[in-house]
């Protein structure tokens, strides 16, 4: 925003997005936010503090910034007589406001970067004071948040100020071995060596609506490369399309979106996994398909586009869902869904394929198939469970991972066998629900499990039956046949031990009645959750080993499909 005359005398102020001329108090009162077009105004330090934290809760660390100059640099003026006139300008020391704060009622370690202050540059004593919040927050056992601001590294402290990120950044690996949750809300503009460090190397990235984010600025882009730049090109909405933050999020909302992710966070190191689940849920009871189902009527079934999405699921039978995005690779794959939510008062990961119900849902979604970025933003997720300690619940419904060219070119094989390796050590109580089809190594990459169920009217195959028509049969009008040969009904996955148990579905189906399918899952994850709550992580690990050990051909062909199924029921010792 420009404004008319000295902060002190301000009455008005207008909109460098439209123009509108705005009454100060109003554009305070809407937190510095044009009420015309929604433009975000910068805010300096003391003023995103304030919009951030819990009324009177932040106190400032005892920390002050070191005065330094490193490399005696002159330019126009010498350093040390910029670093004076920022001071005077600003009532800072440097270009980060650090201390400890409530938010939502939750501790945290808050560093907050101050554009006006030689544009939020990187140097020394930022990176000093950035460092010690940090060690601040492990000390104190609570998660560090971030807010970036900042044009890059400094330039007069030379390579002392690009060191500065490797500082910050050994800080965040400290939080992370340790389990603490790192956010960075992203604030315009956030570039340079800020952005290529702790700004986007946290557990997860915020953006500020309208907030710009790059290594290399756009001016720098265009008079290297001489390219024509896409429209958006660098902003939070374009950098959330292409995978690179969690959230875009307005500045209303970003309180109460932290103080939601801290909530989790919080709940995760208090209640952490092997102990006890704080209320037993009811068992639901394992059901068998009726015998004289046929196997292709259930692949209908299970293709309905009726049928309840993961997303469906997340509305009706989890409470909380925040959305998290991205691959950090360059991609948010819209086949795949994930982020925090509550089942039964407990934060959990949920995870899954995203198919929709409509035409126009289903070709954007890509049918709930995953490709490579999918899959790496499953995996995020995953570890990022794991070091919060929250437990993993998957809900699988896709006909395979996607199968295209560009999906080949970007390792789809790879990317699978990365997140099926993950699993399997994930040191998180998982489990895995097939809600709708479960195809091939596309679902088995959400679905290495301590506990594995599928709806009463699901499908889980090594391939669909028209691919295995049209490669065994004459051709794929074989299809029903192929499906009764696959034994790709949950009672037959019971009675191999494939699945552990079948969650019955509102008559006839699913898509008839969508919330009472989303009550009979819920009671369902729930009664599988809680025992594995009080499992430890290295028990946990060894059991799904031994689990998915119990498959291999020595054993299958001594003991058959019923004494493998008895073997996969048979309790472990802890």
């Amino acid at each position: 925003m420009t404004t008319t005359a000295p902060r002190d005398e301000q009455l008005w102020s207008r909109c460098d997005g439209c123009a509108s001329l705005l009454y100060r108090k109003r554009l305070r009162r809407n937190l510095d936010v044009c009420p015309e077009c929604g433009s975000h105004a910068r805010l300096d330090a003391p003023d995103r503090v304030a919009q951030l934290a819990d009324p009177d809760s932040f106190t400032p660390l005892p920390d002050r910034a070191v005065r330094v100059d490193p490399i005696e640099f002159v330019d126009a003026l010498p350093y040390p007589h910029r670093l004076g006139a920022a001071r005077a300008a600003t009532g800072l020391d440097e270009a980060v406001l650090c201390g400890t704060a409530r938010v939502g009622g939750h501790p945290v370690a808050l560093a907050v970067m101050d554009f006006r202050f030689l544009g939020g540059s990187l140097g020394c004593a930022v990176g000093e004071l950035i460092t010690r919040t940090a060690e601040r927050a492990l000390a104190d056992d609570v998660p560090l948040v971030l807010v970036t601001a900042s044009g890059g590294a400094r330039m007069q402290e030379g390579a002392l100020s690009l060191m500065q990120m490797a500082t910050v950044s050994q800080a965040l690996a400290g939080m992370r071995e340790a389990g603490l949750l790192t956010v960075s809300v992203v604030t315009d503009p956030t570039y340079g060596g800020v952005a290529a460090s702790f700004a986007t190397n946290t557990d997860l990235v915020l953006a500020e609506s309208g907030a710009r984010l790059g290594f290399a600025g756009p001016r720098v882009i265009r008079q290297v490369t001489g390219a024509t730049l896409p429209e958006g090109f660098q902003t939070a909405e374009y950098l959330l399309r292409h995978g690179q933050v969690d959230m875009v999020v307005p500045r209303h909302a970003l309180r109460g979106r932290l103080a939601a992710l801290l909530a989790a966070a919080h709940s995760g190191r208090r209640a952490p996994v092997g102990a006890p689940a704080p209320r037993p849920a009811p068992a639901v009871s394992t059901v068998a398909a009726a015998p004289d189902r046929d196997p292709w009527e259930t692949v209908r079934t299970a293709r309905h586009p009726g049928r309840p999405t993961t997303l469906d699921y997340l509305e009706t039978a989890f409470d909380g869902f925040v959305e998290l995005h991205g691959d950090r690779l360059g991609a948010d794959c819209p086949a795949v869904v994930g982020g925090i939510a509550r089942l039964d008062g407990r934060p959990v990961m949920v995870i899954g394929h995203q198919k929709g119900h409509t035409t126009a849902e289903l070709v954007t979604r890509n049918f709930g198939m995953a490709s490579p970025a999918g899959h790496r933003k499953a995996l995020r997720l995953m570890r990022l469970a794991a070091r919060l300690r929250l437990p993993v619940v998957t809900l699988v419904d896709t006909p395979g991972a996607d199968p295209g060219v560009t999906a080949e070119q970007q390792g789809q094989a790879a990317a699978i066998a990365e997140n099926i390796l993950a699993l399997t050590v994930l040191p998180t109580p998982v489990v895995a629900v097939v809600t709708g089809e479960g195809g091939s190594g596309g679902a088995l990459a959400l679905a290495v499990a301590d506990r594995v169920l599928m709806l009463e009217h699901a499908v889980y195959s090594v391939i669909s039956p028209e691919g295995c028509a049209a490669i065994l049969w004459p051709d794929s009008s074989a299809a029903p046949q192929a499906a009764r040969a696959l034994r790709l009904t949950g009672a037959d996955l019971c009675h191999l031990g494939v699945v552990d148990e079948l969650v019955p579905e509102p008559r006839p189906a699913a898509h008839a009645d969508p919330a009472g399918a989303a009550e009979l899952l819920r009671r369902a994850v729930a009664a599988n959750l809680a025992p594995l709550l009080t499992v430890p992580p290295a028990t946990l690990v060894r059991r799904r080993r031994q689990r998915f050990r119990r498959f291999g051909a020595a054993r299958s062909a001594t003991a058959g499909p019923a004494a493998t199924a008895r073997a996969a029921e048979r309790p472990e010792v802890a």
